[in-house]
């Protein structure tokens, strides 16, 4: 429940209309606000600003006292970048997807070689251990 609150402040506050570097005091108007919040827990909201801000999100309950939640939102960043995010948070956890997340290297992907001297260092370690030997951890 802690991490269904948490992602939907986070996407509402990446969503919020914000003023970078502009001087006007001029608030984005609200082109469209639906909402639904049902008695059964339920619920289902779609955002979108003049800024260019959508949002939209709905969530059911899956569990006592949990709902899962499923949505979207997009804006243009500052520098003209357009940035959107679908995300799913869940009994998994919150999964969002977006071609500007950082990705993982692939695996398998090499192995520095650093790496490999270490793990040949450890398994001698513990030859040496195996075999009644004094080891040094120096």
């Amino acid at each position: 429940m802690k991490i269904i609150v948490l992602a939907t402040l986070a996407t509402l506050a990446v969503a919020a209309p914000q003023q970078y570097g502009s001087s006007s005091d001029e608030d984005a108007p609200i082109l469209r606000d639906d909402r639904i919040q049902e008695d059964d827990g339920r619920y289902n909201f779609d955002v979108e600003t003049g800024n260019g801000i959508v949002i939209s999100q709905s969530g059911s309950p899956v569990a006592q006292g949990a709902i899962a939640s499923a949505g979207q939102f997009s804006y243009t960043a500052p520098d003209g970048t357009p940035v959107s995010l679908k995300f799913v948070a869940d009994e998994n956890g919150f999964q969002p997807q977006s071609d500007l997340l950082p990705v993982a290297p692939e695996f398998p992907h090499p192995i520095p070689q650093f790496v490999l001297d270490q793990i040949a260092f450890a398994e001698a370690q513990r030859a040496a251990i195996a075999r009644g030997e004094k080891v040094s951890y120096n």
